[in-house]
């Protein structure tokens, strides 16, 4: 789709007006749709709504569906704000699951007749079609130009750089990056990943359409004056778009809470360590028991045939090998085997007689081209089909499905002081490694996903994970 040629004031309002509406059509979608299933599997839709009461319930599905979008629009800025993708679809579904409640609240306060069965499926429909259709629709205007909003970052250093990185990471936020400022350019750079970099404030100034302009302020640690005399700035020139990225780094974000001591300049950040709370934990191991039973009940004509494939070459189709769980506690982590009986004899030659082999095992306690695996081993190494029988770990409380990934002893002087938050959870089938790219990223940036992992605990983040390994499994991305 070809960018439109639009004015940058028209833009929001064109962004406010498309979402709105594909929200609205999507509840009222789903009320539609809802009867259409109950007539379908019950040939009969008057027993569930009286037909004098038809009318009244279309009505008061409108004016839910009305208020809804209001709360989106007014109270929850979700058409003009930008936000990450996972925190929006979070906010949706705990909006729609308030009002699917309201509904219920207002069949018993009109005496209406009450059928479960509409209930359950209108607002299941509303769960899948506002999100969908809203990210639909903000794909085509994002892909039109219409949501894209030109971006100023301001700064050089790495706080800078690392802004930039993570509104690449997400599309839909819709920053579309122009330059970068920084009045001190010590190493007379003219770009920065691509893009100009400027340090004359007056080229700032010179931009006519100033106010839809969205400013980054992302100076480093070092430079916070700059940081204060920029907001100052961008205050009196009435700026209505400025996003601050601090450059602390290490603390838990999850449901940090901001407040400040009136008069004072001092911000109070309150942090919550999930984990560390038994509710938390409760939580957790809930939700990983139910859902390995469900997946063990769907996954077991595929477990029985590839325990028999494994089986063909000989020896145990399933073997444990001895990693780190919680508080340093080690256990048999189960894994289909891939490679052949004499692994060990195997790596030990090899090591032994391939230098470039021991570079790249030392790096990473991995081989892209491993001699060891078998040809069933490396298709289920690459579908990550050989960690099913992990299940049965999660069932024994020794994994979760989502956690830091599972690391040998030697390992743990690799993790330095970043290994009591790896000691804090259970080892994990999926987590932030392996859907953020596997063994494409360094060990270092391996054990910053953990330990941000723990830090940031949520059960949200572990469906989200969840969902996005999925994606990853597919695309086999990273595997070998």
């Amino acid at each position: 789709m070809e960018r439109i040629d639009i004015k940058n004031k028209y833009k929001p309002r064109i962004c406010k007006i498309a979402l709105a509406a594909s929200d609205f059509l999507s509840f009222n979608a789903s009320l539609w749709l809802s009867l259409g299933v109950v007539y379908f599997l019950f040939n009969d839709l008057y027993r569930f709504i009286p037909a004098e009461q038809f009318e009244y319930r279309v009505i008061s599905h409108v004016l839910l569906s009305i208020a809804c979008v209001g709360w989106f629009l007014i109270r929850l800025r979700h058409y003009t704000y930008r936000k990450p993708f996972w925190y929006e679809l979070k906010e949706i579904l705990r909006t729609i699951a308030i009002f699917a409640i309201f509904d219920l609240a207002l069949v018993a306060f009109t005496k209406w007749q009450f059928s479960r069965y509409l209930w359950f499926f209108c607002w299941a429909f509303a769960m899948i079609l506002v999100p969908t259709l809203r990210f639909f629709v903000k794909s085509m205007l994002n892909k039109a130009g219409v949501w894209k909003k030109k971006t100023f970052i301001l700064g050089s250093g790495d706080n800078a750089r690392e802004a930039y990185h993570a509104i690449q990471s997400e599309e839909m936020l819709g920053f579309e990056v122009a330059l970068f400022y920084d009045d001190e350019n010590i190493t007379g750079e003219t770009e920065i990943l691509g893009l100009p970099l400027i340090n004359n404030p007056d080229d700032i100034w010179r931009v006519a359409d100033l106010k839809e302009v969205h400013f980054i302020i992302a100076f480093d640690n070092d430079n916070l004056d700059k940081s204060l005399t920029w907001i100052r700035e961008l205050s009196k020139h009435h700026c209505r778009s400025v996003t601050v990225v601090p450059s602390l780094r290490g603390l838990p974000l999850y449901n940090t809470e901001m407040s400040f001591i009136f008069s004072h300049e001092v911000m109070l950040l309150r942090i919550h360590t999930n984990l560390a709370k038994r509710s938390s934990r409760f939580l957790k191991r809930s939700f990983d028991i139910i859902c390995s039973v469900i997946i063990l009940a769907l996954a077991s004509p595929l477990f029985i045939y590839l325990w028999y494939k494994v089986t063909r070459d000989g020896g145990p189709a399933i073997y444990g090998h001895q990693r780190v769980g919680r508080h340093g506690k080690l256990f048999p982590c189960y894994k289909f085997r891939s490679m052949v009986m004499n692994s060990q004899e195997i790596l030990d030659a090899l090591l032994k007689s391939d230098p470039e082999a021991k570079a790249e095992w030392d790096k990473d306690f991995k081989l892209k081209n491993d001699p060891r695996i078998t040809n069933i081993g490396r298709f289920i190494r690459r579908t990550s089909l050989d960690e099913l029988p992990q299940l049965f770990n999660v069932l024994k409380g020794e994994m979760s499905l989502v956690g830091p990934r599972p690391i040998v002893t030697e390992e743990l002087e690799r993790y330095e002081l970043d290994v009591d938050y790896y000691l804090m959870a259970k080892p994990g089938m999926t987590g932030l490694w392996q859907v953020s790219g596997r063994n494409d990223v360094d060990y270092e940036t391996r054990v910053y996903f953990d330990s941000w992992y723990v830090k940031n605990w949520s059960l949200w983040n572990d469906i989200a994970i969840l969902f996005k390994t999925v994606n990853v499994v597919l695309r086999r991305d990273g595997a070998y």
